[in-house]
């Protein structure tokens, strides 16, 4: 959202001669405030703004500025539409088309030589566009947000101050400031319902370097072992490639990889039925064995 008005800022000074504050907030239904924050930022990413204060005053692009369209390739064109394109997967107002007519003019042309589509959303896809339409208004605000999250430990009413939204593994996740623990967390989106704002106004706090690594959220704590039969090498091969697999004297597959998850590790090598066997480490597998041996009676009891 702020991106958007951000480009939107920049084009309608690259149109016009000079343009208040007043006016800018008038188009973009945002305060005056909101406003001289984005000019500030303009400003720091190097495009030379000039405010003119009085009443003729305004703000202005410095004469001379402009965005030549020859620094931009047919590739890079093509790349910037792509990742507009993908970005509208999860927007319920297709909000990046406006930025696509701003800065590509032939985007007929691009449609037609795309060969690259990236869909970011899924099958809840609209309950997914407005939960990040609302912690987008809830960062750029620095409003605190409550929800409803279903966990494995249960389900828990959490309150939090959002700050960063982020895509990881085919998920949604929000970085949330945990007031009472006092610390930072990363919740799946998915999860989260009953999504709304407060007016509590959060004090920003540094976020620590090692969590914008995204590596630090899921750590490889599960090196495991497994044991594939061969009919079900297409799928290895689908969701991990080639390096991870040795293919034994008598054809099995034998699988080795480091796992962040154990709940999603027991759910994939079960999803395989009898085609695949968990061999190390140990005490993974006898949890495993535990969880086969408490299920068999459930289905014992319906053959009675």
């Amino acid at each position: 959202m702020k991106m958007n008005r951000l480009i939107g800022i920049l084009t309608l000074l690259l149109q016009k001669e000079k343009v208040t504050a007043t006016q800018l907030a008038e188009r973009f239904e945002v305060s005056k405030r909101t406003i001289l924050r984005d000019i500030d930022d303009l400003s720091i990413a190097g495009i030379p703004i000039i405010t003119l204060p009085g009443y003729h005053g305004g703000i202005q692009i410095a004469d001379g500025f402009k965005i030549d369209k020859t620094y931009f390739n047919t590739t890079d064109l093509q790349a910037i539409f792509t990742g507009l394109q993908s970005l509208n997967s999860i927007s319920s107002h297709n909000q990046y088309d406006q930025i696509i007519d701003k800065f590509l003019p032939d985007k007929n042309r691009l449609v037609e030589s795309n060969h690259l589509l990236i869909d970011l959303a899924s099958h809840y896809k609209d309950s997914l566009s407005s939960k990040i339409k609302l912690l987008e208004e809830a960062i750029e605000s620095t409003l605190s947000i409550t929800f409803t999250y279903y966990s494995r430990q249960g389900e828990a009413t959490i309150t939090c101050a959002p700050y960063l939204i982020i895509y990881q593994w085919s998920n949604w996740y929000v970085l949330c400031y945990n007031h009472p623990s006092q610390q930072f967390e990363l919740l799946k989106l998915n999860r989260i319902w009953n999504l709304s704002l407060l007016d509590d106004v959060f004090t920003l706090q540094d976020i620590p370097h090692e969590l914008l690594e995204t590596s630090s959220y899921f750590p490889s704590n599960y090196e495991v072992t497994i044991l594939f039969d061969p009919s079900v090498k297409w799928r290895i091969v689908e969701e991990y490639g080639l390096d991870y697999f040795t293919t034994q004297p008598n054809g099995k597959l034998l699988f080795k990889f480091p796992f962040t998850n154990k709940d999603y590790l027991f759910s994939w090598i079960l999803g395989f039925g009898n085609l695949a066997e968990l061999l190390e480490p140990q005490e993974l597998r006898n949890e495993l064995k535990d969880i086969l041996l408490k299920t068999l009676p459930l289905y014992n009891e319906g053959d009675k």
